[in-house]
């Protein structure tokens, strides 16, 4: 059990250093992302095959899938565009309003109740947003860029509630992958025709690196990774451990970019806001859980 907390706990620390990442790699944000979901979708097909797992399904829900996937592309867009116009801290700042975004588009999509706990959790991360945006005015672009970003990560992570039901995660995230890279591919061939810049499809040698950690690490390797760990630990446990992915990835940017990762005492105090309404939500929920199985008792 240990040794699957640690994994666990590494895993979400590899999360954290996406966005470092992305500062590292000289591709503009979609060219970016087009590799990743590319280098990912590839990784994901060689490795269920290895496994003997069947990927063809239905073209009606392959539709439904790729269509996530446009989602997926969106996001990473928006999540590395952020870090590109802030500092990773503030960007991760703002991605760690993904609870709240989620708290909200859950009971609207999937016809849930509002539940008062997570409405004052969204108050307090609310304020802690507030705090950020005062303190780090000058990044106030790249804040509101990462907020987006969560809420498009929030909503195609609830519309995954319903295919996970129908579909094995590795399966699902393939045609994700797939529908992401397509979706892209077509916007880099048309955007020139709108006036838009030619794409920039030449990598570094040293992004391939990167893009190799990226996509291969941080996407394939972890994924997989964390879905056999959900088979062991609980799905509390699992939760509370990625809620902290914006603290490994704010520490982790302090020591590689060291100065211009330094924010004000506001940023901190607001950042710490927001992370307690994320860290204290699993914690209340599972309160919740326990108090309606006493009471049906």
């Amino acid at each position: 059990m240990l040794k699957d907390y640690l994994r666990l706990h590494f895993i979400v620390f590899l999360w954290g250093f996406t966005a470092i990442l992305g500062k590292l790699i000289t591709l503009p944000p979609v060219e970016l992302v087009f590799f990743r979901t590319l280098i990912a979708a590839v990784g994901l097909a060689v490795l269920l095959s290895a496994r003997q797992q069947p990927w063809r399904i239905p073209p009606g829900q392959a539709l439904r899938l790729l269509g996530i996937g446009v989602l997926v592309a969106a996001h990473w867009i928006t999540f590395f565009l952020a870090a590109r116009l802030s500092s990773v801290s503030v960007c991760l700042a703002g991605m760690a309003t993904l609870a709240l975004w989620t708290s909200l588009l859950e009971p609207l999509l999937l016809r849930k109740r509002f539940q008062p706990y997570e409405i004052l959790l969204g108050l307090v991360a609310m304020l802690g947003l507030y705090l950020v945006s005062q303190a780090e005015f000058d990044q106030l672009t790249g804040l509101a860029v990462a907020v987006l970003s969560a809420g498009i990560s929030a909503l195609f992570s609830v519309l995954n509630v319903k295919q996970v039901q129908h579909h094995p995660p590795l399966r699902l995230t393939l045609y994700e992958m797939a529908g992401a890279c397509l979706s892209i591919m077509l916007f880099l061939i048309i955007r020139p025709a709108f006036g838009g810049e030619l794409p920039q499809l030449d990598p570094k040698p040293l992004d391939w690196v990167w893009l190799l950690i990226l996509a291969g690490v941080c996407t394939v390797y972890a994924f997989s990774t964390s879905v056999e760990l959900t088979k062991r630990l609980s799905a509390f446990a699992v939760n509370l451990t990625v809620n902290l992915e914006p603290i490994y990835g704010i520490a982790l940017a302090v020591v590689i970019f060291g100065q211009q990762e330094k924010m004000s005492p506001g940023f901190y105090a607001g950042t710490l806001l927001i992370l307690v309404s994320v860290l204290v939500h699993p914690l209340i929920d599972q309160w919740v859980q326990r108090r309606r199985r006493a009471v049906a008792a």
